[in-house]
């Protein structure tokens, strides 16, 4: 049997947030979410919460997007993931906020083991194919690290939702064919269409669908099988909380046993050396 892996998990660092993010999320949550939260921050906690929803592994994701989100430092997720092999540190780094990214990244990997690299362009304000990126892709090229990049919509103030526009991966793509890419929430709203165009051609590009409701995910993506082996399942919590309706609701697709077991975890599990 695959595992279930989460390819998309915010965690919790008190004070980190920006208060729209914490307002936004307590709506979602139907409760004060700073109050509900509070106990996750100790990564024992979060390991038994995700145990129990009957995930096998987290990609536990940095952010540094202090005009939009807030910032949860790489060094802070290296913290909540040691010592736990359950959860998969990413690291992330703001292109407008460090003098050498590349050297960054190279930095992050070496001392803390980071198995990932998450970037934010519609919170950090680039264009995934400035090539004043192209240093870090060639590094995480180099050290074999998957990079995934917000796409799509945002609700949040301040985003610049122009930057999340796929069509950018394509030259990245073919600049960095051999960089694993991964398009978070498949181009949410806007480019679905392009997400899944550009997941076809480019052996490179990858799929994650978190914050898509399973139930629409077809609707959205009506070929997905087409695609299977590059599609990851991610909750996007504690944004989406329901994470077992989640998980049920892609197990109740009209998909290929095969196939959804695929994006539950198993392409995951290839793609990481799970």
């Amino acid at each position: 049997m695959s595992p279930v892996v989460d390819f998309h998990v915010h965690p919790v660092v008190p004070g980190a947030a920006k208060p729209w993010i914490m307002e936004w999320t307590s709506k979602q949550l139907g409760a004060d979410a700073e109050e509900l939260l509070s106990a996750f921050a100790d990564p024992g906690n979060l390991a038994r919460l995700f145990k129990t929803y009957g995930v096998d592994y987290s990609v536990l994701l940095a952010e540094d997007s202090p005009a939009v989100t807030g910032t949860v430092t790489s060094e802070q997720v290296a913290a909540i993931a040691a010592g736990r092999p359950e959860f998969i540190p990413f690291c992330s780094l703001n292109p407008n906020l460090v003098s050498r990214p590349a050297d960054e990244l190279r930095r992050l990997v070496r001392e803390f083991g980071f198995r990932g690299l998450k970037l934010y362009p519609t919170y950090q304000f680039f264009y995934p194919n400035d090539r004043v990126m192209y240093p870090v892709y060639d590094v995480a090229q180099e050290l074999g690290l998957p990079v995934m990049f917000h796409t799509g919509s945002s609700v949040f103030p301040g985003s610049r939702m122009k930057y999340g526009d796929p069509l950018y991966f394509d030259d990245v793509a073919v600049d960095f064919p051999d960089l694993t890419i991964i398009m978070a929430h498949s181009g949410r709203g806007f480019w679905y269409d392009r997400a899944f165009f550009l997941t076809r051609l480019h052996p490179n590009i990858w799929m994650e669908v978190s914050g898509i409701p399973p139930k629409r995910l077809l609707e959205h993506f009506p070929e997905l099988e087409k695609v299977a082996d590059k599609v990851l399942w991610g909750s996007d919590w504690p944004g989406v909380p329901d994470i077992p309706g989640n998980i049920q609701g892609i197990r109740a697709l009209p998909l290929a046993e095969e196939t959804k077991l695929k994006i539950l975890g198993g392409n995951a599990a290839r793609l990481l050396g799970l």
